[in-house]
């Protein structure tokens, strides 16, 4: 009996071919080659009710630009759900969404099947929303031309945490924001380039000193780049220590730089 995909993800949108190219590569290309995950580019024209295949239209109430219609994607959901051995979990891309954070995509690895609807234009008539999403996610606070490449950086951050598809499951757990912290920098041979050396730690073997030290710049570079991450982060005990010697280190070399 065929093996059935960990993951079932079907994109809506008018430019399948872009979908569909970068799904062939990286990340993406392996989960499904390995089976865990399923992508499907689905063509939303396939949906419209005309002979010319519209999937916009002009707003009610006037104003610049167009608005994708709601029966392309009324019919394309309840058809994908119709064939569905499970409800889908619908997705519209908008920046009008909640901005997508770490654990969303932990919580959307374990769903069995996602719809993501890409919308065009000024974005999507109002009772797409009302009546077919499940939840609406943004992947920052600016504007772009369409919901493809918010989809595909949606999926790539999703795919890589279902289960198999990497091939060393640490390098998922330990990357950035997977638990609220910036990760620690990282150095590879040689041990020396044009004058820059790598820690001696690194280069120590010993796992303990090592860990600790990661850990330490893990929350030094967050403390630096992103303090907002650490009023959410759950630190111990030993974590509030080692964040206080980066600050007194900081303010040290704070007070050498005045002097």
């Amino acid at each position: 009996m065929e093996e059935l995909p960990l993951l079932r993800c079907d994109i809506l949108t008018i430019f399948p071919e872009m979908v569909a190219h970068a799904a062939r590569f990286g990340v993406l290309r392996r989960a499904q080659d390995s089976g865990k995950v399923s992508l499907r580019a689905i063509n939303l024209r396939d949906f419209a009710v005309d002979r010319h295949r519209t999937t916009d239209d002009y707003p009610y109430g006037g104003g610049a630009g167009m608005v994708m219609k709601p029966e392309p994607f009324f019919r394309a959901v309840r058809a994908i759900a119709a064939q569905a051995k499970e409800t889908p979990r619908v997705i519209l891309l908008t920046p009008q969404g909640r901005t997508l954070r770490q654990r969303d995509c932990e919580r959307l690895s374990l769903e069995r099947h996602l719809v993501l609807l890409c919308g065009r234009y000024k974005g999507v008539d109002e009772r797409v929303r009302t009546a077919l999403v499940d939840e609406e996610i943004s992947v920052g606070d600016y504007v772009l031309s369409g919901g493809e490449l918010p989809a595909l950086i949606l999926l790539d951050a999703v795919v890589r945490l279902v289960p198999g598809v990497l091939s060393d499951a640490e390098s998922a757990l330990g990357d950035s924001f997977s638990e609220e912290l910036l990760d620690a920098p990282y150095f590879t041979r040689p041990a020396c380039y044009e004058g820059w050396e790598v820690p001696e730690t690194l280069r120590s073997g010993n796992p303990r000193r090592i860990a600790r030290w990661r850990r330490r710049e893990a929350l030094r570079r967050t403390w630096l780049r992103r303090p907002d991450l650490l009023e959410r982060a759950a630190l111990g005990e030993e974590d509030l220590q080692l964040l206080q010697e980066v600050r007194e280190e900081h303010e040290r070399a704070l007070q050498r730089s005045l002097f």
